[in-house]
């Protein structure tokens, strides 16, 4: 899984039509949100910082819940992004989130494992079983 990561306002514009996830790391305003729903249509999920999350406008992220366009909480731990605009989730890490699922561990406790072993945010784990469900 890649996610495209959104450093400044100015690359919303650039961006790719078919982007399905981004990582926004900079504070959006409604009018960036709105501009990049035209620029992304088939836009699934938009990770924000915590700190940018808990901050977020109701009015940003209502119109986000209505064009079915989830919102994630976390980061990108570790990525450069002047080596690579894109940060790739290891398919270790969806083998490993199958393996737990097939013990019998819940939903919970994978995204808390997974959550340590990779660097992910447990809310991105969670994501992503949903979408592999």
């Amino acid at each position: 899984m890649k996610i495209r990561v959104v450093s400044s306002k100015k690359e919303i514009d650039e961006l790719n039509r078919n982007e399905q996830i981004i990582h926004l790391a900079f504070r959006a305003s409604n009018t960036d949100i709105f501009r990049l729903l035209q620029t992304c249509p088939r836009l699934k999920a938009i990770q924000v910082p915590s700190s940018y999350y808990k901050t977020m406008s109701h009015a940003g992220q209502m119109f986000l819940e209505m064009q079915g366009v989830e919102i994630v909480e976390g980061d990108v731990w570790g990525h450069r992004k002047d080596i690579d605009e894109y940060y790739t989730v290891d398919d270790k890490v969806m083998e490993r989130i199958t393996s737990l699922q097939s013990e019998g561990v819940n939903l919970e406790e994978i995204a808390g494992r997974v959550s340590r072993e990779s660097k992910l945010s447990p809310a991105m784990v969670r994501y992503m079983i949903k979408q592999a469900a």
